[in-house]
């Protein structure tokens, strides 16, 4: 068999089959074009049509989303879940309450969540939802009422030991608990696992907040580390503001960088001193402000609506907002900077022209599906302790959270050593890494 017109045929297919879904397409090629070395060693998973169906999800779920606004007036929203593979246990990836979700994203995010969940070591497929409805400017009454809507629908499809959902974008703590109360309402069971991300209080995992950007500074150390360099006293921009950046932000200051640059849908900001964590999350998570304010409230930092933050010069650049943000000028600007590491904080932020500039200058990559992979890994630390009844420190769960980082790194570099002679090489790594695991069980498990 020809393995590489084998992997073209497939993703021609795959753009057959899932006309239009443009961000499903770039995901599936990313991962499409490591695998020739993988199948060269192992060519019974062409044979045998692991990737056409590692390529085509499981089950795919639309559905209508009406509510009621604080005017009385009835909304029409779309709601999804992509349950994608279980070779590895149940679907597991979190939900977008966003006006960009379309079948499409959610197919690319959950497609990604496949490899991601894989690289950490833990029994949980991949899957992915969401749905086109915006909370911003919404009241909490107006949110509420979406999300016993949604609930009503995608509850007949979840399960701690079948679909467990989490949050995402526009899906916090208040989000996850109204969708877990209309669960348990109409389920009439307290089945604390079939949703992650809810507050410590009530069966919530220490460390769940903050581990998404956590996790992708502990990724960039350990990229870092290779080379005998760290953190201490560069300069380094991470964009967004909204959970994993802030907390991006917090794990490199303990680690002793220094967050110039961030960004929100409004423009970036500046503090050549470093970003005053505090004052951000002020500014982001109890005022709900834009970075402009954070500007008004310190003199010394400024704020621009023009350019993008990738512009500000940095040695480590961490992509934390959504995907496709940072673009091939972007990179150059970056590399002409003389940035010396990228990790994604998002799914997909880097476009792969964008990701090319990178791997050709030398500059240390770190994936999101592995570098951001910590979010998903304390999601399944939540499950467990769900699951026995028991609730661990900070500090416990940050440890295991910091192992399972250490882990996913080595197993990238291992993976790009062996089958590609070169360590650095984190995509392949990670790529053909996630695909070997899921392969092996859904060859295990026979041809469903």
């Amino acid at each position: 068999m020809n393995l590489s017109a084998h992997i073209e045929a497939v993703y021609t297919e795959v753009c057959r089959r899932n006309p239009g879904e443009a961000e499903f397409h770039q995901a599936a090629a990313e991962v499409l074009d490591s695998l020739k070395p993988a199948l060269d060693r192992h060519p019974e998973y062409a044979e045998t049509g692991i990737l056409e169906r590692l390529c085509e999800p499981e089950r795919q779920l639309i559905f209508r989303v009406p509510w009621v606004d604080d005017q009385g007036a009835v909304r029409v929203n779309r709601g999804f879940r992509v349950e994608f593979n279980s070779a590895l246990g149940p679907f597991k990836g979190g939900l977008r309450f966003h006006p960009s979700v379309n079948l499409g994203i959610v197919k690319f995010l959950g497609f990604e969540q496949i490899f991601k969940n894989a690289l950490t070591g833990m029994a949980i497929g991949g899957g992915k939802g969401g749905a086109d409805f915006d909370p911003k400017g919404r009241s909490d009454g107006e949110i509420m009422r979406f999300c016993q809507s949604f609930m009503t629908e995608l509850h007949r499809h979840l399960g701690e030991h079948t679909d467990v959902p989490a949050g995402d974008i526009g899906v916090g703590g208040r989000e996850i608990g109204y969708l877990f109360g209309q669960y348990k309402r109409i389920t009439n069971r307290y089945e604390s696992g079939v949703l992650t991300g809810k507050p410590v209080g009530w069966g919530g995992s220490h460390a769940r907040t903050e581990a998404t950007g956590y996790g992708t500074v502990y990724f960039a150390q350990e990229m870092l580390a290779t080379r005998g360099e760290g953190f201490d006293g560069r300069p380094v921009v991470v964009s967004g503001s909204g959970n994993v950046a802030v907390y991006a932000v917090e794990k490199v200051h303990a680690l002793g960088g220094r967050v110039v640059a961030c960004s929100d849908s409004s423009g970036y900001l500046v503090d050549e001193d470093g970003i005053d964590l505090e004052l951000l999350k002020n500014v982001k998570e109890v005022r709900r402000a834009r970075l402009s304010a954070y500007a008004e409230a310190k003199p010394t930092a400024r704020f621009s609506a023009r350019g993008t933050v990738f512009d500000v010069p940095c040695d480590i650049a961490l992509p934390c907002a959504t995907q496709n943000e940072l673009r091939h000028e972007d990179a150059v600007a970056l590399v002409k900077n003389g940035t010396v590491a990228v990790a994604e904080g998002a799914n997909m932020p880097c476009t792969p022209e964008a990701v090319e500039v990178f791997r050709e200058a030398g500059v240390l990559f770190g994936p999101g599906k592995a570098a951001n992979a910590g979010g998903v890994a304390t999601s399944a630390l939540e499950m467990q302790q769900n699951a026995s009844r028991d609730s661990w420190t900070f500090e416990q769960t940050e440890t295991r959270l910091a192992a399972v980082m250490r882990g996913v790194h080595a197993q990238c570099r291992a993976t790009a050593e062996a089958y590609g002679g070169s360590p650095d090489d984190y995509v392949l790594g990670a790529n053909v890494a996630g695909f070997l695991r899921v392969a092996q069980a859904m060859t295990a498990q026979g041809i469903i």
